[in-house]
């Protein structure tokens, strides 16, 4: 945590532009992957540095730029030099604690998301920016760590009737848009599971190790939060047509995404109001059981206040007190507090105090 408020405030009083990389490094090295396609053409190839993009393009070819690893911030300058991309968006890509949005320039789109993947390991959600330009025939999309962000998509191009090998490139930006999205289905279905165990159990023991897993769940649904609302105002824009790439007959894809993006936005809403109730019913349940602990004493006190009366009266050590010779005297009193304490639980159960 000290590492990454530090590389924050180094980027007090920078100009504008300035790329100091905030967060997290999740790749050793900075790589890229190139894959050119239409429908009769794929290539998948590694490729040492951008400046091999230009050699390779080509009229009627759709050609995608991933690269993997953020980190370097010299490698992502000289990437943006070469394909002319504006300082501030190298400053977004760096910056990994950048809120989802999207910036329309002269020549190209850009797009900030948030992929959420689910933990099975940690059973938590773990967190991901992803990066995106959208240019006539070119994709470039960028993520933190080394990987294979969207290799489905791959598989997909690899089939020469598939739809993204007959669309142009606004259609992969569709399928990239989408595969973010459909993650953020998986954990929502996760974290509904894990609320519905945390129900039963929370009817059961409300115990401070429930506690918190509601607050961690509590997190992970901000998190969904956060990277949800925003996204929805993006797809939004594209279909107003605030960015000329996307063609019209792209458009009709994105609403389908519009419309996923509402459904995780409503489940995520319905999760968090299920978490808050759950935190109503844990502070009611601990409320609960307070209360019968103190009834409990209470009704114990009760008993005991007219047994230590009458203790109290015999032990005051008057020299005439006519009981204290009588040879029945003390089994006497004995019996008298039995029969009085005796008589206040038949009360007290009478009252259904005692349920």
């Amino acid at each position: 945590m000290s590492a990454f408020i530090s590389k924050r405030s180094r980027k007090a009083g920078l100009p504008p532009g300035t790329l100091v990389h905030i967060g997290e490094r999740k790749a050793d090295s900075t790589r890229y992957m190139m894959v050119r396609y239409n429908e009769v053409l794929l290539e998948e190839k590694q490729i040492p540095s951008p400046e091999e993009f230009f050699q390779v393009q080509e009229e009627g070819v759709t050609t995608w730029i991933h690269v993997s690893g953020i980190h370097d911030v010299q490698s992502i300058r000289h990437f943006g030099e070469i394909l002319h991309l504006h300082p501030l968006t190298l400053e977004d890509i760096v910056n990994t604690e950048q809120r989802v949005k999207m910036e329309v320039y002269e020549d190209y789109t850009f797009v900030v998301l948030k992929r959420i993947e689910w933990a099975d390991t940690k059973g938590q959600i773990e967190v991901e920016q992803v990066s995106l330009i959208f240019k006539p025939g070119l994709i470039i999309s960028f993520e933190e760590r080394s990987g294979d962000l969207f290799y489905h998509l791959r598989d997909r191009m690899r089939h020469p009737g598939s739809k993204i090998r007959k669309g142009g490139s606004d259609y992969l930006a569709y399928a990239l848009m989408d595969s973010v999205v459909d993650h953020y289905f998986f954990c929502l279905e996760q974290i509904g599971e894990q609320i519905e165990n945390l129900q039963e159990r929370l009817l059961q023991d409300a115990g401070s190790t429930i506690l918190e897993e509601i607050h961690r769940a509590k997190r992970e649904t901000i998190y969904l939060r956060r990277a949800i609302w925003p996204l929805r105002e993006v797809v939004n824009s594209i279909l107003r047509g605030e960015t000329a790439f996307i063609t019209s007959g792209t458009l009709v894809y994105f609403r389908d995404v519009y419309d996923h993006t509402v459904q995780a936005i409503d489940t995520l809403e319905i999760h968090r109001e299920m978490l808050g109730s759950m935190m109503d019913i844990y502070l009611s349940s601990v409320s609960n059981r307070l209360n019968e602990v103190m009834k409990i004493l209470t009704i114990i006190a009760t008993i005991f206040i007219p047994l230590t009366f009458i203790a109290g009266v015999y032990g005051m050590n008057f020299r005439h007190m006519p009981e204290l010779e009588w040879q029945w005297g003390y089994p006497g009193i004995l019996l008298i507090m039995f029969c009085i304490a005796v008589i206040m639980l038949i009360y007290f159960r009478k009252k259904k105090w005692l349920e």
